[in-house]
């Protein structure tokens, strides 16, 4: 049989599958029963990949139905694909045409294939998210309460106090699911052993960077956004800058950083030296980013608490 990849582009109600390189397309419900009729077309297919884009949940379901044939699934950030699609002068888009491209995009690019996070994993992806929604909530009703009038300001009040009360439950569900897990509670307290992590960062890290301790250096600090990149055309040698990557992970490993400068032998040193040498204040906070996140990958991968003796490179 003819080697062959698969594109499904994943809509609330509808899937759109494309095999290439023979380019045939079909449409299917993206129901459970749906579902199973794509796993039995597929498996006779023996597609070497099959690729569909994050979509805040709606690929949920076919991706892990897939993946527990097991049919070789990878779920991608839709920025890549549409960055290949303008790359191959693709600039129309329709359902046909993305499941077309995400099916070219998996033959040309030969996409990874990484496990997919369980049940209890994706649970607490799900719970660590709504606790990240409330608290941008609850900052934001603070800030108004400031401002506001007084014939409404108890209505805002009783929102606050509805909101912290969420941020509070968030907290012991979460608390409760990492102390049910051994593997888990390890991982947590290895983290935690590092000056300026705390229960929000490890609990961010475990829920949303799986990869953490499994990956090498580059590569982890690839994947969240905090590795350097060129920007060189001949001659020209440009700034190296970071982007891309998880920002939901960025912005708890930012505030850990912070903390860290002042409060992390390590980091602390590290940043005193670069702003000596003249550097700006964003550019060294981002280097202790990377830093930290260096250590964070070495603590898990050795299943060795932190030391300033052993994380001093």
């Amino acid at each position: 049989m003819a080697a062959c990849w698969v594109g499904i582009d994943v809509a609330k109600a509808e899937l759109v599958v494309a095999i290439a390189p023979q380019g045939e397309v079909f449409s299917i419900g993206n129901t459970p029963e749906g579902v199973t009729n794509l796993v039995m077309r597929l498996r006779k297919a023996r597609p070497q990949c099959i690729v569909l884009e994050a979509t805040g949940g709606y690929e949920t379901l076919a991706a892990t139905t897939l993946a527990a044939v097991p049919l070789p699934v990878a779920v991608v950030n839709p920025r890549q694909v549409r960055d290949f699609a303008r790359s191959t002068g693709q600039l129309a888009k329709t359902d046909k045409i993305d499941a077309g491209i995400l099916a070219a995009f998996a033959q040309a690019v030969q996409v990874e294939v990484r496990p997919l996070p369980d049940a209890a994993a994706r649970a607490l992806h799900a719970v660590v998210s709504r606790r990240r929604q409330v608290v941008e909530m609850l900052a934001a009703e603070r800030q108004r309460l400031h401002q506001a009038n007084a014939v409404v300001t108890p209505s805002i009040g009783e929102v606050i106090r509805v909101l912290e009360r969420q941020v509070q439950d968030l907290d012991d569900d979460l608390h409760q699911r990492l102390h049910n897990s051994p593997v888990w509670r390890e991982a947590q307290d290895l983290l935690k052993t590092i000056p300026g992590v705390g229960d929000v960062l490890a609990t961010t890290l475990l829920a949303m960077l799986p990869e953490l301790g499994q990956l090498n250096r580059k590569a982890i600090a690839k994947l969240v956004g905090v590795a350097p990149l060129n920007r060189d055309s001949g001659q020209w040698r440009g700034k190296r800058k970071v982007w891309g990557g998880r920002a939901n992970v960025r912005a708890v490993l930012y505030m850990a950083a912070l903390v860290g400068t002042r409060f992390n032998p390590v980091l602390k040193g590290f940043y005193a030296r670069l702003l000596a040498e003249g550097k700006p204040k964003k550019l060294a906070l981002t280097a202790c980013m990377h830093k930290l996140l260096l250590i964070l990958n070495a603590v898990l991968r050795t299943h060795q608490p932190w030391t300033p003796e052993c994380h001093n490179a």
